[in-house]
């Protein structure tokens, strides 16, 4: 039987730099999709698939992300006072109870591998789950609990996946696929940012792992991959050749890049008008600047 996923990773340490002036002052984590910050969203596909202690991997200028976590006696005295019940309970929500949150520093931007290995003593010999909060991903069943699923099946390391075009290989980790079967893929290789031309399939892992604590193992060796970084699809890489325990899974769900600009307008428009309360105001006006614009061509 294989050993629950009850701990997470949240690298959170990047500065930011394709969202300023904005990051400035405010890290990116805690800005708005909605009305919900980016990494709320993680942290309920976290909860939903059975985790029960949260890791952020931070840096300077991340105490408001720390902050945000926190309780507000005083906000929610105020809302209790006003009889505002449905925004405490919203509020309340956003709260992480004491021990349940670790932080720890990566000092040096030296990759995503890194970041997770700045965790490895907060997480000793258990599996773990590993969510970039830039890729928010809209599914009935939220993503990391799909994953689990399979992982309760499979064991060994999971990596949530999806198809790509040919020509936006070179921007992902890719998959070389041993065997495909249907949701589940058994891996044979791993490749960081193909050169055009040379990636072994087109099915490109995002934000999403359950690794064994071997891969943080692996991440001692402080290898540097693409881009001079400590890559973490290196360290999963040598679980293939050393133990053949590496899976890709398909997950079912819409995944939006909010790492950048055009994805995170199109994560906006997508969960607004997913909402009962906006989509109505905000489809009409959609539908009227698409007429202008049309009438003006």
């Amino acid at each position: 039987m294989q050993r629950k996923v009850t701990k997470a990773i949240f690298p959170v340490a990047g500065l930011g730099t394709r969202f300023l002036p904005a990051t400035k002052s405010v890290p990116k984590e805690i800005m708005t999709l909605v009305d919900r910050p980016l990494i709320q969203y993680a942290i309920d596909e976290a909860r939903a698939a059975g985790i029960k202690e949260f890791i952020f991997v931070t840096s300077r200028g991340k105490g408001a992300l720390e902050d945000y976590f926190d309780h507000a006696p005083q906000l929610e005295t105020e809302l209790e006072k006003k009889g505002k019940t449905e925004l405490l309970n919203v509020l309340q929500d956003t709260n992480m109870e004491s021990g349940a949150v670790a932080y720890v520093r990566q000092h040096k931007a030296k990759g995503l591998g890194h970041a997770v290995w700045c965790a490895r003593r907060l997480i000793g010999d258990e599996p773990v789950a590993v969510l970039l909060p830039d890729d928010v991903i809209d599914a009935d069943t939220p993503c990391l609990q799909q994953m689990v699923e399979a992982y309760e099946e499979t064991g060994g390391n999971v990596v949530a996946a999806m198809e790509v075009p040919d020509e936006k290989t070179s921007a992902y980790g890719i998959l070389d696929v041993a065997s495909d079967m249907g949701n589940m893929v058994s891996v044979k290789g791993m490749v960081e940012k193909p050169a055009p031309g040379t990636s072994p399939s087109n099915l490109a892992v995002i934000g999403r792992y359950i690794l064994t604590p071997q891969v943080l193992e692996n991440l001692n060796d402080m290898e540097t991959g693409a881009g001079g970084e400590i890559q973490l699809t290196d360290a999963i890489a040598k679980e293939i050749s050393a133990s053949d325990n590496v899976y890709g899974f398909r997950f079912r769900g819409q995944r939006f890049d909010c790492g950048s600009k055009a994805g995170f307008l199109q994560a906006t428009v997508a969960f607004g008008l997913a909402r009962p309360d906006l989509r109505d105001e905000l489809g009409l006006y959609l539908q009227e600047l698409m007429a202008s614009r049309q009438a003006a061509q």
